[in-house]
């Protein structure tokens, strides 16, 4: 990363130069590094780093240096790199969710252990489609980190929330984020977080969830496992009838089809949904992104 495109630097870059006092370095500073929610979820080490020199660069030539500014940079300079890092997601409401996530895309065998694009996507969806969650039970298939179903749960008052997935570690991070985020089985919504291996699930243990609402972000992304994600699929919707959404990054077309091959093979029909999502996060939409609705 050599730029933080979803800054305002654009923006800024006038009262930047113009600002003699540091004034506006201060106040950026504030809402930026050391604001509370920064100090108690601080993001990566590199990422400050960055974002602190590049504030430095664009400070006014003839501004008197601001202490704050170069004490700060000069907590992370020294600081080792860390494998995680916090991230924190704004919401319209003005809460937050904040997660521990991975620096590394790739880690411990699994891709899990980050945001991807999808989940972003499927949040901001969720965001715009209140009434698809509200006083439902919703099963969340390969939830990572949580982000999507932290943010549902935030502002789409279902009425229980189960959260997925089946790796070791991404259960791990995924119990520790939910509950971070206040989220229990004794809050409102009642949530749980359980494993879900899609090899192995049964009619009994999907019966048991009884879900209104099913849904999966970025769960599309290996050819190996598209057939025991349609046979899930399968089976949830022969123990009910629930409204089935799955949001996908598209990155290889062949395996794409492939999984709606596989999907009219078992019988399942699919709506692509179209229309605008509102763009709440900061994240780049230059890949395709599609969400579909699954039915009989």
């Amino acid at each position: 990363m050599s730029r933080l495109v979803s800054f305002p630097w654009t923006f800024l870059e006038k009262d930047l130069e113009s600002n003699k006092s540091g004034d506006l370095i201060s106040d950026i500073l504030k809402q930026t590094c050391l604001h509370s929610m920064c100090r108690k979820f601080p993001p990566s080490v590199r990422f400050r780093r960055l974002f602190l020199s590049e504030l430095i660069r664009r400070e006014a030539a003839d501004c008197e240096p601001l202490d704050e500014l170069y004490d700060a940079l000069a907590e992370v300079v020294g600081a080792e790199d860390t494998t995680e890092c916090y991230k924190s997601y704004l919401l319209p409401s003005g809460d937050a969710v904040s997660l521990l996530e991975n620096v590394a895309l790739i880690s411990e065998g699994t891709t899990g252990l980050v945001t991807w694009e999808a989940a972003l996507y499927l949040a901001e969806w969720a965001l715009d489609h209140l009434q698809a969650f509200t006083g439902r039970t919703v099963l969340e298939l390969g939830s990572g980190v949580g982000l999507t179903g932290i943010t549902i749960c935030r502002s789409c008052s279902p009425n229980r929330y189960v959260f997925s997935d089946c790796h070791p570690s991404v259960l791990q991070k995924l119990r520790s984020n939910v509950q971070l985020n206040g989220l229990t089985e004794q809050t409102s919504p009642a949530v749980s977080v359980e494993e879900l291996d899609w090899t192995t699930a049964t009619e009994e243990q999907l019966q048991q969830i009884g879900p209104d609402a099913v849904i999966a972000s970025d769960v599309v992304y290996h050819p190996d496992v598209v057939g025991s994600l349609v046979k899930l699929l399968s089976t949830i919707l022969k123990c009910s009838s629930p409204e089935v959404f799955i949001c996908s990054t598209v990155r290889n077309q062949e395996t794409y089809s492939s999984f709606k091959q596989q999907l009219e093979k078992a019988g399942i029909s699919h709506h692509v949904i179209t229309g605008p999502v509102s763009h709440v996060f900061p994240y780049n939409r230059v890949s395709a992104i599609e969400m579909m609705k699954l039915y009989r």
